[in-house]
């Protein structure tokens, strides 16, 4: 009970900080009761599951707290960033950059396509989420996120974007764009890290990875085994050609969670 009275403590804390980020009071009180749903075991986090989790008769008002309200969402990232890095700030975290998708069954949901999805380990139609996530040895949290907005099917549809509600100053970018994005916000922010990882989504991106190199910031990124990489001796080769070369004992092999497809060495 102590620690349950402490959850409650600091999620109150938390619901004040970002507060002002709300400029009606109705407002701000459902926002801190939206958070408060989050948390609770409802099967299905939508409108109507979560309005009735914390006591409401119908959706509407927290579809309006999402869709209508005033107020800025990257304001509240920014001030999540700051809690997450007074409570898990460590020199020698790691910023992940990782995407999931979101299985949709319609067509009206922005950025919605037919795509491959890690989540479903296959082509769906779904939404991809971009996101910034940070790992101390203290603990995990995420810091950012940004949706990924297909070029033909959304960022050049004009009509599709004005129904959608689509800000006009929201064009195309490559995921790597996005990732680099929010690295960059991050880094401006002097959020403390070491090193920088991702898949190889992120990986074949050279684009990133020079901007990276130019930041003079650590990474690991993975890549394709037919990604074209720059040598000293023999210029540009395939990864699988590189890796070849390696001796056996160059390598261990480490067991680092579940995956998609199963255990992910």
């Amino acid at each position: 009970m102590e620690q349950i009275g402490s959850w409650k403590e600091q999620l109150e804390a938390l619901q004040a900080r970002i507060a002002p980020r709300f400029a009606r009071p109705e407002v701000r009180a459902r926002a801190g009761r939206y958070l408060w749903g989050l948390l609770e075991p409802v099967e299905r986090r939508n409108g109507w599951q979560l309005a009735e989790r914390i006591g409401e008769e119908r959706p509407d008002g927290v579809q309006r707290l999402l869709n209508g309200a005033r107020w800025d969402a990257g304001e509240v990232r920014d001030d999540l960033r700051a809690y997450v890095v007074e409570h898990l700030g460590d020199p020698e975290a790691v910023l992940v950059v990782d995407e999931t998708g979101f299985l949709k069954k319609g067509e009206q949901s922005v950025g919605v396509s037919r795509q491959y999805s890690g989540t479903a380990g296959k082509v769906e139609n779904c939404q991809i989420g971009v996101f910034l996530a940070y790992a101390t040895p203290r603990g995990r949290a995420f810091l950012d996120r940004a949706l990924y907005l297909p070029e033909e099917e959304w960022a050049k549809d004009e009509s599709r974007r004005e129904a959608a509600g689509i800000p006009e100053e929201v064009g195309f970018a490559t995921k790597g764009e996005l990732a680099r994005k929010m690295i960059e916000r991050a880094l401006e922010a002097e959020v403390p890290a070491s090193w920088v990882t991702a898949d190889e989504v992120y990986g074949n991106d050279g684009a990133l990875r020079r901007w990276l190199e130019a930041q003079g910031r650590s990474y690991v990124l993975a890549v394709s085994r037919s990604h074209p990489l720059a040598t000293l001796l023999s210029g540009s080769r395939r990864a699988e050609e590189i890796v070849a070369e390696a001796p056996a004992e160059a390598w261990e092999r480490v067991e680092v969670g579940a995956g998609s497809k199963g255990t992910r060495l």
